[in-house]
C-alpha cells in the first residue's frame, strides 16, 4: 500500500472516529461521570470492534454480515442495554469528587464488563458498520489489498482510534475536575447518564 493511500485512509478514519456518534457520546459521558478509571478497557472494546469490522470487510464477509439480521439485532440491543445500564448507574451514583479519581482502580471483572460493553456497542453501531462496509471500499481497493497493506491499515487503526478516544477521555476527565461540590458532581453525573441513555436510543433507532 502506498504511503499516500495509507495517509488518505488514516485521515478519513480519523474523521470517522472523531465525528460525534454513540461511541463518542458513551466515552464522553462516562469520562465526565467517572474520570479516566476503566478507560483503557473501555477504549480497547471499541478498538477490537473496529478491527473485527475491518476483517469482515477485507475477507468479503460484508454481504453475509448485512444478511445476518437476527444476529445484528441481538448485538444491537445488547449494546443499547449496556448503555442504559451505565446511564442508570451514572444517574444514581453517589457524588464523588474528582480528587478521589485516582484512589480506586477498576477490578478485572469491572474491566471485562467495560470491554464487552463497548465491544457490543461497536459491533452494533450503524456508524461503524457504514464506514467499514460502505465507505472503506471507496477509499481502499480491498480486492487488491496485500498482506502488508492489511497490516499497515491494522496498525493505523490501532494508533488513530485510541488517540482520538483517549483525547476525548482526557478532555472530559479534565472538565470533570472543574466541579468541586457534591451538588455539581451529582448534576454532571445525571447529565452524563442522560447522554448515555441518548446514545442507547441512537443505537436502537438508527438502522
Amino acid at each position: 500500500m502506498s504511503l499516500y493511500g495509507l495517509w488518505v485512509f488514516s485521515a478519513v478514519y480519523f474523521l470517522a472516529v472523531a465525528t460525534p456518534g454513540p461511541g463518542v457520546a458513551a466515552i464522553v459521558a462516562r469520562s465526565l461521570a467517572e474520570g479516566t478509571r476503566g478507560a483503557i478497557a473501555f477504549i480497547t472494546g471499541f478498538l477490537v470492534g473496529d478491527l473485527i469490522w475491518f476483517v469482515v470487510a477485507v475477507t468479503g464477509l460484508a454481504a453475509l454480515a448485512q444478511k445476518a439480521h437476527t444476529l445484528f439485532v441481538v448485538v444491537k440491543y445488547a449494546g443499547a442495554a449496556y448503555l442504559i445500564y451505565l446511564a442508570i448507574r451514572m444517574w444514581t451514583a453517589k457524588p464523588q469528587l474528582a480528587s478521589a479519581d485516582t484512589v480506586a482502580l477498576p477490578t478485572a471483572e469491572r474491566s471485562s464488563r467495560l470491554f464487552l460493553g463497548s465491544l457490543a456497542l461497536t459491533l452494533a453501531n450503524p456508524k461503524t458498520m457504514i464506514f467499514f462496509l460502505a465507505l472503506l471500499p471507496t477509499v481502499v481497493r480491498l480486492e487488491d489489498l496485500t498482506t502488508a497493506g492489511f497490516v499497515e491499515i491494522t496498525l493505523a487503526i490501532c494508533v488513530v482510534l485510541p488517540a482520538v478516544l483517549g483525547g476525548y477521555t482526557v478532555l472530559a476527565a479534565r472538565a470533570r475536575r472543574l466541579f468541586r461540590s457534591e451538588r455539581a458532581v451529582r448534576r454532571i453525573n445525571r447529565a452524563s447518564g442522560a447522554a448515555m441513555a441518548g446514545a442507547a436510543v441512537a443505537v436502537v433507532v438508527k438502522s
